[in-house]
């Protein structure tokens, strides 16, 4: 059953109306008619079956006909701060750690970012973005629309870092020394309801002064397995396993 998230203003009491592209995807895309089911999201988190009662030029009207119980959810509330990457690959990170279960996003202007974003552009890709992590949390039934910061530097990121019980920074230094610290020690140390912010570099690493000013600001450098990875996949890597350790294992 198709989802869709509808913003608090169209929602009264059991009835709901959508509109633009929501209205364009039911009405257009997905060939609805009149008694067709869908699944709505309200921005606090709950979602219902709702029945299409009507359907008039771009506009749907529906009505509520179950609550659901249902969360998909991560215990654990991650934010991944991403230095920013050349092409398309952040695209990627935002679609894939939305359904992995990502809380937030924050692109971080990186010392080694190949990618420089235009302030003037900034806005625009934002939109973009948010519309991919949008589309992503409808396709893997998320209860809420994870959140996309403006773009930061690893140094005011880490200065507005307080907030977080757990902080960390993916190291590929970490993972050529014999003593090193592991992400599966790190996350065996998180309990559920922790808000964990783990920041990835962008395709060449960290400098050396920004590992001293997150390490500085109380960040744990972490090893993501043996291999280095590319930073289009490192935070699948940790979603991943946050998923494994708190969502699967308790079912085993």
């Amino acid at each position: 059953m198709q989802r869709y998230f509808i913003p608090t203003e169209n929602w009264k009491d059991n009835k709901v109306t959508i509109t633009d592209d929501d209205a364009h995807h039911i009405i257009r895309v997905m060939r609805s008619r009149t008694g067709d089911e869908i699944i709505c999201s309200h921005p606090d988190g709950k979602a219902a079956v709702c029945r299409i009662t009507d359907i008039v030029k771009n506009m749907v009207y529906a009505i509520v006909s179950e609550w659901l119980e249902e969360s998909a959810e991560s215990p654990i509330e991650m934010t991944i701060a991403q230095g920013l990457p050349k092409s398309d690959k952040l695209e990627f990170v935002l679609q894939k750690g939305t359904e992995l279960g990502a809380a937030s996003f924050i692109p971080v202007q990186a010392d080694r970012s190949v990618s420089v974003w235009d302030q003037k552009k900034a806005e625009k890709k934002l939109q973009r973005y948010s519309k991919i992590i949008k589309e992503a949390s409808e396709q893997s039934h998320r209860n809420k629309i994870p959140s996309i910061g403006t773009v930061t530097s690893t140094t005011d990121l880490a200065m507005n870092s307080n907030d977080y019980q757990v902080k960390l920074f993916a190291y590929e230094e970490e993972a050529k020394i014999e003593v090193f610290q592991s992400f599966g020690r790190a996350v065996s140390k998180m309990s559920p309801g922790d808000r964990v912010l783990l920041v990835i570099g962008p395709e060449g690493g960290f400098s050396s002064r920004e590992a001293d000013v997150l390490k500085q600001n109380e960040f744990i450098p972490v090893r993501l397995g043996p291999r280095i990875l590319r930073t289009e996949t490192a935070a699948l890597y940790a979603l991943a396993s946050i998923s494994y350790h708190f969502e699967e294992l308790r079912w085993t």
